[in-house]
């Protein structure tokens, strides 16, 4: 917060960059001086056991990390002047306050801002105040810099009826800077419809149908780090995760939320989440889609109770010179509530023997003795009391279970009855059965199975906000598996019905949001993209007719000219992609060459015979290394400056169905973002025209 003097006003108006490059030299040194401040704390005075101080330390190591200044990230990209006084502090005067707007709050040595958090009430108009709508604000003004150095500024005079719109050069300079190294934050370039969702109230779920280039993903980082930042304790207290397609994926965006601060969210692919089992086999298409059918949650669910019995003898239970019986029909009631209950299998298991003891304990009462809990207790781990308990209802290994259900027939027949025909059953079943569970072959598929059969066992516990993105390509049992990961919170989903390149992809976000456990969520579509430009996003939406009819097309604000060149290549394939690769490396920023997976061991050894440094996806880029080589089944999430595509009729023929890999072919099209150039021997697909 800062009102102009008269003094500052005429420095402004003679050297006004001069003026910001001194505000910002002072900002970073009252952002050292507030990290210096962390660091002398003394803590031996403060903790008053060695936990405490454990504790305090961790939480003062994790503030000191909050509060680096990275020298080539700007500590603050806009200032507000307000019309009018907004603060206490200021309010009796007439003028108006100036706030400087950053990725965190930097106050001087009084303790006044001088940046405010871009996540602060006071910094919204920056997103969403307009001509029409100005908020109260006479000028938003936009900073530029080059690597880290303030170098330029722009105004929006929002009150001023004279003044007519343009298009901010700033904003569109940094929405185009070039992509070297991993995802960086869009704080600086957040739209208004993009604002709304980042601020959508805790409680809620969001979800987000966005096409490409529209910044969902970014959208979903940023609604993590203004949830941390408006309700801090009670998402610290239940935890937030970030579920992503692959490690590729989550590398490329894992530096987003520490550069806002954020340093404690955790981040995991679906695969990782339900990791009980190592994984060493695979599935055909059909089998994994049945494994990833919603109605597995019901076949599990009548695998684990399978076990369960009726008792049909009585418990007795001796203690000192007495014997107390429970009769067999007083038991089957105590199984029968248990099982009409609902609960957890492994709480039922671990209510029984109580509710077995109790049942003495009357008895005990009833014959002149007074018990009190520690006898209950004793009863509860009596061996007659565990023989019934375990006779009524065994306990359940949730790997040996699918094991089971997986190997034999009978009892994969009899849990599955009425739900999934004989066809379904035969495709679920081993060839060959093996031994233990230890040596199955276990699929990615099984190990969501496996998760849902331990959550029906015990609960899984629950994290406050959870970010799941590409989750068009979830099954219904993976979408189960994440939802258990927030039963008592909020999620934010992301994704694009048209990048759906899953056999098992959702056709709908009511249908996903369903098995997550989340009907009521809102959603959100963004169709405005920034990233890719016009020609290319035109050419690939082509393609929606036929793969996600009911979508609208993708619109860009960014038209390049030029942007996107066809080149039909009869004869050597691989050295037209070297040579378009070399030619694409001629520009600044990074280069993806994205290739069907079958051709990316020809085009890796074209590129290492010509001394042509590569990388692979996710890994980051460097000045001697700005070319990624890119199977088109982890493209999904990536950017790049410029993309080569390979080969597009082998991206397609590559999956499973001709409509899956229309969609693939979708994602791939759609990584450029400045310019795309694609190169085909074989004719391209019917669908694009």
């Amino acid at each position: 917060m800062h009102s102009p003097t008269p003094t500052e006003t005429a420095d402004a108006a003679t050297d006004p960059l001069g003026r910001e490059r001194s505000h910002l030299a002072a900002s970073r040194a009252a952002l050292t001086a507030m990290r210096e401040d962390v660091e002398a704390l003394d803590l031996r005075d403060v903790a008053g056991t060695w936990v405490s101080a454990q504790v305090l330390q961790k939480q003062v190591d994790e503030r000191i990390k909050a509060l680096a200044d990275l020298a080539h990230t700007p500590l603050f990209f806009g200032r507000l002047d307000y019309l009018h006084a907004i603060s206490e502090a200021e309010s009796e005067g007439s003028g108006g306050e100036r706030f400087y707007i950053g990725r965190r709050h930097v106050h001087d040595a009084g303790g006044d801002p001088m940046v405010i958090d871009w996540r602060a009430p006071v910094s919204q108009p920056f997103y969403r105040a307009s001509r029409t709508a100005p908020m109260d604000v006479a000028k938003r003004r936009r900073f530029g810099y080059t690597g880290g150095e303030l170098t330029a500024y722009e105004d929006e005079n929002l009150s001023d009826p004279d003044e007519s719109d343009s298009r901010s050069a700033l904003l569109a300079a940094e929405i185009e800077k070039p992509r070297v190294g991993p995802m960086r934050d869009i704080v600086a370039t957040i739209q208004p419809e993009q604002d709304e969702i980042v601020r959508a109230d805790v409680t809620g779920t969001v979800c987000v149908q966005g096409a490409p280039g529209t910044g969902k993903t970014a959208v979903g980082l940023h609604r993590v780090a203004y949830l941390l930042y408006a309700h801090r304790e009670r998402l610290a207290r239940t935890g937030t995760l970030v579920v992503g397609p692959n490690r590729s994926f989550l590398q490329y965006i894992e530096q987003v939320l520490p550069a806002l601060g954020e340093l404690d969210v955790a981040q995991a692919t679906v695969q990782e989440l339900v990791g009980h089992v190592e994984v060493r086999g695979t599935d055909s298409a059909d089998t994994a889609r049945i494994k990833g059918d919603a109605r597995m949650a019901r076949v599990l669910r009548n695998a684990v109770r399978a076990g369960i019995t009726l008792p049909t003898e009585p418990c007795v239970v001796v203690r000192g010179s007495r014997r107390w019986r429970v009769p067999a029909y007083e038991l089957e009631e105590i199984v029968r509530e248990l099982m009409g209950r609902e609960i957890r299998y492994g709480a039922a298991l671990e209510a029984l023997p109580q509710r077995i003891a109790h049942a003495v304990l009357v008895k005990m009462e009833q014959g002149g003795e007074a018990p009190d809990d520690r006898v209950q207790d004793a009863v509860a781990r009596n061996a007659a009391v565990k023989a019934t308990v375990k006779a009524c209802w065994p306990a359940v290994d949730p790997v040996k279970l699918v094991h089971r259900l997986l190997g034999d027939p009978a009892f994969l027949a009899t849990a599955a009855d009425g739900l999934l025909d004989a066809d379904e059953q035969a495709a679920l079943l081993w060839a060959k059965p093996p031994r233990s569970a230890r040596t199955a072959p276990w699929s990615a598929a099984d190990a969501v199975l496996i998760d849902e059969a331990a959550d029906l066992v015990h609960r899984t516990p629950s994290l406050g906000h959870v970010v799941v993105d590409e989750a068009q390509d979830l099954s219904p049992m993976q979408y189960r598996a994440v939802g258990r990961r927030c039963t008592t919170g909020s999620a934010t989903v992301l994704g694009d019905l048209a990048q759906g390149t899953t056999p098992w992809a959702t056709g709908s976000w009511q249908e996903a949001l369903h098995h997550l456990g989340k009907d009521g969520a809102h959603v959100e579509e963004l169709t405005q993209g920034f990233r890719v430009p016009g020609e290319v996003i035109a050419y690939a939406s082509r393609l929606l007719p036929a793969i996600a009819p009911g979508l609208a097309p993708a619109t860009s604000i960014r038209d390049l000219p030029g942007s996107l060149a066809l080149r039909h290549v009869p004869d050597g394939l691989d050295a037209a992609a070297l040579d378009a690769c070399r030619e694409a490396l001629g520009h600044e920023g990074s280069v993806g060459l994205i290739a069907a997976d079958a051709r990316i061991p020809a085009l890796a050894a074209t590129l290492t015979a010509a001394g042509l440094p590569h990388l692979d996806p996710g890994t980051e880029t460097t000045a001697d290394a700005r070319l990624t080589l890119v199977p088109a089944s982890l493209a999904k999430g990536l950017e790049y400056d410029y993309v080569v595509l390979d080969e597009p009729a082998a991206i397609v023929t590559g999956e499973p169905d001709h409509r899956t890999g229309l969609r693939r072919l979708y994602v791939s099209l759609t990584r450029a973002v400045s310019g795309l150039t694609v190169l085909h021997a074989e004719p391209l697909p019917a669908e694009l025209g």
